[in-house]
């Protein structure tokens, strides 16, 4: 089952699998539910009325976006590489803590079609394909998207204190192109894979699976909703497990494209 929010004369409107529901309706509220109640509630507000209209981020500008860091080997090892702090990555990678940091708010993110963006003050920028959660109130996983992480290597290279400076600023925080409804148990081991085209070809294309990530899907949520509430659930980007070459950086006109299992996002870099 996929939900997506598209842009309508009248405003955003969520549609499931291509049919507009019921006008009104907000993502907010079928977060509050348990994921055994989705299915019904979706059912007693669907509408036969094809969805039309460009796709908007399937999330509303009251939401958070937060990320895990260090997940993967991959990553840990490309942290490592790239900083002038050396043991900070490797320390979390083991650590029973998870880092957890604030990524977006709705209002900011984009979805699939619209504009990524490069830091003016960076010179060594990435994409992160990853697989991102959409929480209930309960820290329930009730669904995924294809995120995409954007983030300046060389300014949390410089010094990791610099990671909201290299992760958080406008067209940094990408998912789309809609929520798939699912339980976490389905999503234990899904593919992710990251293809990027400059001038018509493909500069770089790799693969993983979300099963060669070190931490519980559920450990992640159950860290994050330790002490902060999200009354109306939230969206979880779960870290990386591809890493471009050092040699790699992305450019304006860049065509980025990551695929989680059924969910595939495509952005451009903004010139």
């Amino acid at each position: 089952m996929l939900l997506t929010r598209h842009s309508t004369p009248h405003g955003p409107r969520w549609a499931r699998d291509g049919q507009f529901l019921a006008e009104g309706f907000r993502l907010g509220l079928l977060l509050e539910l348990s994921p055994d109640f989705i299915a019904p509630f979706l059912d007693s507000i669907a509408r036969q009325e094809p969805a039309v209209g460009p796709l908007l981020p399937p999330i509303e500008s009251d939401h958070e976006v937060w990320a895990s860091g260090v997940t993967y080997k991959r990553s840990r090892e490309a942290r490592t590489h790239e900083s002038a702090i050396k043991d900070v990555y490797e320390k979390v990678y083991v650590a029973e803590r998870p880092e957890l940091f604030f990524k977006s708010p709705g209002s900011r993110a984009v979805g699939h079609g619209m504009n990524i963006r490069i830091r003016r003050d960076s010179q060594w920028n990435v994409p992160e394909p990853e697989l991102t959660l959409v929480l209930n109130r309960d820290m329930e996983v009730v669904g995924y998207c294809a995120g995409n992480d954007v983030s300046s290597r060389d300014i949390e290279g410089e010094n990791p204190l610099y990671l909201p400076q290299a992760k958080v600023y406008d067209g940094s925080c990408a998912i789309g192109p809609g929520v798939l409804l699912c339980h976490e148990g389905g999503l234990a081991d899904v593919p992710i894979r990251l293809r990027i085209q400059r001038g018509g070809q493909v500069v770089f294309d790799g693969s993983t699976r979300s099963s060669e990530m070190k931490r519980k899907l559920g450990d992640l949520c159950a860290y994050l909703g330790r002490e902060l509430s999200f009354p109306q659930g939230a969206f979880l980007m779960t870290g990386t497990g591809i890493v471009p070459p050092d040699t790699f950086s992305l450019k304006p006109g860049d065509l980025v494209s990551v695929q989680v299992a059924d969910a595939v996002l495509e952005n451009e870099v903004a010139a």
